[in-house]
């Protein structure tokens, strides 16, 4: 039987105005933050919060998540290239933006804002666990338009062939992250509308740390190497960079449920 493979020769830049260039990657970086303000302005509107504090709490998680991203690409990925190249950091419409940073830079990020705001943290971690999900999405279509973070060579039926990249018909990893945190959000949010008068905190961010990274650590097994170095390591950088945060979501599952007991 002959295998019908999808030809991806999608062009990374959307408009082209000679001096100004829009970049499909820009456009969906963008995005992920507008929709992600969209969702945590009905989510405070239903707690009966101010939703002008929306706009301050986004500030502080684009700063977070930017910052972090980068700089976790640049420190995990290739720190002599970036430290030798320091000016090559801030050219974030190339891309290289790492998921493991960014989760780090949302978190720190909006342990700042609690302090300087009065407000519980894990209360936080919770809601914003459901538009970094949808940020997820974003950035991996932006990722699928660039043809970047590829997969490995494959002989099922809805491969892609990433021309820009070579010829070889390949997973597009991309594309299964992309869909695993539409997935995921939409359950999760699902989740928190029934139960939001009753969830303990941590539950959702609990979940949504075990469920993203255990994803993300099996999805690595199907992905090529993102550096040099990560050949013949039994286990990549993104894949170790997971296994603690997995542990952090189990252990803030567990300590949800004993608040419910105390």
């Amino acid at each position: 039987m002959e295998l019908l493979y999808i030809i991806w020769d999608q062009s990374p830049e959307l408009v082209d105005l000679g001096l100004l260039k829009l970049h499909w990657y820009g456009l969906f970086f963008a995005a992920a933050f507008w929709f992600g303000q969209m969702v945590m302005t009905k989510i405070y509107k239903w707690e009966g919060r101010d939703e002008k504090e929306v706009d301050t709490l986004a500030i502080y998680i684009i700063a977070g998540t930017v910052l972090g991203a980068r700089l976790g690409h640049c420190l995990f990925y290739d720190p002599a290239y970036y430290l030798s190249s320091p000016l090559e950091i801030f050219k974030i419409w190339e891309g290289g933006l790492a998921s493991h940073g960014g989760a780090a830079g949302v978190l720190f990020a909006l342990w700042l804002y609690s302090r300087k705001f009065n407000t519980s943290y894990v209360w936080l971690l919770d809601r914003a666990s459901l538009i970094t999900l949808l940020a997820g999405f974003c950035i991996r279509m932006g990722n699928l338009m660039n043809s970047e973070i590829i997969g490995k060579p494959t002989d099922v039926s809805w491969a892609f062939v990433f021309v820009k990249v070579d010829h070889l018909p390949r997973h597009p990893a991309q594309l299964y992250e992309a869909i695993s945190c539409l997935i995921l959000f939409t359950g999760l949010f699902i989740y928190y509308y029934k139960y939001k008068a009753s969830l303990p905190e941590g539950r959702l961010f609990g979940i949504f740390m075990t469920l993203l990274f255990t994803l993300r650590f099996f999805y690595e097994f199907i992905k090529e190497e993102q550096v040099d170095f990560e050949k013949g390591m039994r286990l990549n950088m993104g894949q170790l960079l997971s296994i603690p945060l997995v542990l952090v979501g189990i252990l803030m599952i567990i300590r949800s449920y004993k608040s419910i007991k105390s």
